[in-house]
């Protein structure tokens, strides 16, 4: 999964807002010079403020590969100035000088200078990096910090008046959930609606989490693990589907799903990030039967209202997800999400440690069940986690459980993508 390149994301919006301060009046802008030469009059110089990553150094030269997807060359001088900042520090006062010497290929820069008279390089006045090793460290920080403190589940509710949101934890047995409560500070993104990389998640507000999101969320957790103050959230609208194939095109990279429960034909598209598995026959079996136990179990039980987790709003969103990097979610709660010391985070574990399938191992009249994205404008799903195999599984638990085994952020192992925090 792509989830991994968060820092790119972050950097960029760390590095541009430290450019605020650095240069009063005037915001950061990852355009080319080309397209920033355009909106100058020929006879101003135009100010230039291309964010990325170093591509390549030659001399006094710098190419940088702008996030916005473009070579720039970068012009460096005895009077450019160089400093260095570590990923999540905001003011320039903590910042180190470098020299040209100290900047290597993968680090992170912010330029702030001038549109050189070829119109194709810029002239820098000053240069602020962040170093490759020191993203990485932070990367390392983040992904531990998500497991030791993170958790994941399905919005039950959204109270906007006490800022606290409701969030069911994945449990194959007894319904657990957690009250998320926000502050000023805390950091909330939403995943764009087909695509599950981090990279494209973007600042969000409270209003836009709904009943039925996945959301992942770390903080401090409370003693009894009831409740958690949000350090940052991320969550979006994901969807569940369970059914078999009824048409699989290759070359087009998609698959028709006839989905037990709309009992509709949904097409969805498998690019080369989706998670494909296919079960073997006696772990599918041991789940199913795992799956058979809890419904007896909870035959005595009240029932489930709908739209609290079933799969009775599969086709608009997903089942609680697990851990980041395929991590226990015990939380600190004695295995919240985990009941008898088993549970969900163990069968997507199971899931992540199997070997990759492949679009040429499914066929026609395959049992699968589906986690993907909401849908672009063409209105095709992505796939995120596809499972093959899974015939037992269905006929065990066609409408309440199943898929509580698949999660949107699970293919961070897959891929060693953003997915791994969240």
């Amino acid at each position: 999964m792509v989830f991994w390149n968060r820092p790119v994301r972050e950097s960029a919006l760390l590095i541009a807002a430290i450019c605020m301060s650095f240069s009063a009046g005037s915001g950061a802008d990852s355009q080319s010079p080309q397209a920033q030469a355009g909106q100058q009059s020929s006879q101003t110089p135009a100010a230039a403020r291309p964010v990325g990553t170093i591509k390549s150094i030659s001399g006094n030269a710098i190419t940088l590969t702008t996030d916005a997807g473009s070579d720039v060359t970068v012009q460096v001088r005895d009077a450019t100035k160089l400093v260095r900042i570590a990923p999540g520090h905001k003011d320039l006062k903590e910042a180190t000088h470098l020299q040209l010497a100290d900047v290597q290929p993968g680090d992170r820069i912010l330029v702030r200078g001038k549109l050189a008279e070829d119109g194709k390089s810029v002239v820098a006045a000053s240069v602020i990096a962040m170093k490759k090793a020191d993203i990485a460290e932070k990367q390392s920080r983040d992904r531990e910090e998500w497991q030791k403190h993170g958790f994941g589940g399905l919005v039950n509710g959204v109270n906007a008046a006490s800022n606290t949101i409701s969030v069911a934890l994945p449990s194959a047995g007894e319904k657990k959930s957690v009250a998320v409560h926000l502050s000023k500070d805390t950091i909330l993104r939403r995943y764009a609606s087909d695509s599950v990389k981090f990279d494209d998640a973007k600042p969000a507000s409270l209003d836009q989490i709904k009943p039925g999101d996945q959301l992942r969320a770390r903080g401090t957790r409370s003693a009894d693990g009831s409740e958690l103050a949000a350090d940052e959230i991320v969550s979006g609208t994901f969807r569940n589907l369970a059914g078999t194939i009824s048409t699989l095109d290759a070359s087009a990279g998609t698959i028709t799903v006839q989905d037990l429960v709309s009992k509709k034909s949904i097409t969805v598209r498998i690019t080369a990030e989706s998670q494909l598995r296919k079960l073997p026959a006696p772990m599918a079996q041991r789940i199913a039967m795992r799956l058979k136990e809890t419904s007896t179990e909870g035959q005595s039980s009240a029932p489930t209202p709908s739209g609290a987790g079933s799969t009775a709003n599969a086709g608009q969103t997903p089942k609680p997800s697990g851990p980041p990097s395929g991590g226990s979610d015990s939380g600190g709660s004695g295995g919240m999400g985990r009941p008898g010391g088993g549970g969900t985070a163990d069968l997507q574990q199971m899931i992540n440690r199997m070997p990759a399938a492949t679009l040429a191992d499914l066929q026609k009249g395959d049992a699968v069940m589906v986690v993907a994205t909401a849908g672009g404008a063409n209105g095709v799903s992505t796939v995120i986690t596809l499972l093959g195999g899974v015939e037992p599984i269905l006929e065990a638990s066609p409408k309440s459980n199943s898929s509580t085994i698949l999660s949107p952020w699970s293919l961070n192992s897959g891929g060693g993508g953003e997915a791994a925090t969240p």
